[in-house]
């Protein structure tokens, strides 16, 4: 008999049911968890991603409508089969319009039952390996330099191991990006993706975020709380500045990458997983450890494989082609149509170092859509720092970019225009603020917005 790889969550009020049912789950291969009623079953959805939910409608307190309606509200994933002596037509077709998958009548007639469960189980793998499919292809990374088109190749060299990877590179270069890519040119790309950002979380809270933690583990431990390798089982989990982590993290996260055993905080039960990790970090992880800060051998169980992503100072062909990207889909969420980018502001762009790296750069396609007013976004409106050593003053460039399309006066009114349509965006739309800035009067500039027709929020 093949076994029937899913996570079931079984909710009944009837203890000799549950305990039957869950005998024979388990006897099919599936990994079971039950409840009695429906608090109970909500508490333990909003700790594990189960592939099928098995509910019961007539329970005391919450009865099952009222746990369905909540699961599909709160977004869970999981398919839901209703078992219930109440099979009235009525009862079948409110279930299904709620969002149950299938329904059943008790007593539960196991052979149906089985069908069933592998039909749900085989079509929520399918929905997987189309989202899956659907994430490989949003994760093509644009590149035109050849330092990063390096990147990508021996990338995909790697991804069809198993291999842990370790990337490098300063923040905001895009180490996420390359995991994905590693992670959607994989076999394990129908698996799921789970990202751990190592800083981001006290150390408190670290080891249960990644390993899981058993109710009572620790104070506010009020539930069994799986942990995001568990959740990256027969996938990836990306570990984000992985050179953050304490000594004693780095101790059982050794381990892990060893054996695929761990435990839970507060737990005695050794589980074992299979999931790929790949971590990344901005740190020199070889100077962490002649420091004395790094496990050495963790060091090289992590640095099988080691990626540098290039910082976009050292790929300035990428700029504009990045640019571009981010100002069509800013553009397309401000509903702002089609915008371009001037030669001047390209020229200015591929000439900055941009320390803060792809994200400062998506950080500044962002704010000249919002300034912008024409189509062409001039180099006006780039963010100050870029601008600090060149030569362009507040609405110079339209002298290049508007003067041959514009009469005196329309240039005129369009410098006015976009001059105080950034100050007072930069104002948060105060107009005293503005004013000050502008060295206007107050009631000069309210009758110039109105002229202008400029909105102010």
């Amino acid at each position: 008999m093949n076994k029937i790889q899913a996570k079931v969550l079984i909710v009944d009020d009837d203890q000799g049911l549950r305990r039957a049912l869950r005998d024979r789950f388990e006897f099919w291969g599936c990994e079971v968890t039950t409840a009695n009623d429906g608090r109970e079953a909500l508490a333990a959805a909003s700790n594990c991603a189960f592939d099928l939910v098995l509910l019961d409608l007539a329970m005391p307190g919450m009865d099952g409508f009222e746990v369905l309606a909540s699961l599909k509200k709160e977004g869970h994933p999981s398919d839901v089969v209703v078992l219930s002596a109440h099979g009235s037509v009525d009862k079948v077709v409110q279930a299904l319009q709620d969002g149950a998958d299938d329904f059943l009548t008790k007593p539960a007639d196991f052979g149906l039952l089985e069908q069933v469960v592998r039909k749900a189980v085989e079509r929520r793998r399918m929905r997987r390996s189309l989202d899956a499919l659907n994430e490989r292809a949003g994760t093509r990374v644009l590149a035109a330099a050849p330092a990063m088109k390096e990147v990508l190749a021996t990338a995909a060299r790697v991804a069809v191991a198993d291999t842990t990877v370790i990337i490098h590179g300063e923040s905001g270069s895009g180490k996420q990006v390359i995991a994905e890519y590693i992670h959607g040119c994989s076999g394990r790309a129908e698996g799921p993706f789970v990202y751990v950002n190592c800083v981001a979380i006290s150390n408190e809270l670290i080891e249960s975020t990644l390993f899981g933690h058993e109710r009572g583990a620790f104070t506010g431990a009020q539930t069994r709380k799986q942990g995001r390798l568990e959740a990256a089982a027969g996938g990836t989990a990306f570990l984000d500045e992985i050179g953050d982590i304490s000594p004693d993290l780095q101790t059982k996260l050794l381990h892990f990458l060893e054996s695929g055993e761990f435990e839970r905080v507060g737990g005695n039960r050794t589980l074992k997983i299979d999931c790929r990790i790949l971590a990344a970090t901005n740190r020199d992880l070889a100077a962490e450890v002649a420091a004395g800060r790094f496990r050495e051998d963790l060091y090289y169980r992590l640095n099988v494989i080691s990626l540098r992503v290039p910082p976009l100072r050292e790929r300035p062909e990428d700029v504009e082609l990045l640019g571009q990207s981010f100002l069509t889909r800013f553009a397309t969420e401000l509903k702002r149509g089609t915008l371009s980018l001037a030669p001047r502001t390209v020229e200015i762009m591929r000439g900055y170092a941009w320390p803060g790296n792809v994200r400062q750069l998506k950080n500044a396609m962002e704010r000249m859509v919002v300034l912008a007013v024409n189509d062409t976004l001039t180099p006006d409106l780039l963010p100050p720092e870029v601008l600090a050593n060149q030569d362009v003053s507040v609405g110079g460039s339209l002298d290049a970019d508007l003067i041959g399309d514009l009469s005196y006066r329309d240039a005129l009114t369009e410098f006015k225009r976009r001059l105080i349509g950034r100050v007072l965006v930069e104002c948060g739309g105060n107009q005293t603020k503005a004013a000050d800035r502008l060295g206007l009067q107050r009631s000069y500039l309210n009758r110039m917005i109105k002229d202008l027709d400029l909105r102010t929020s």
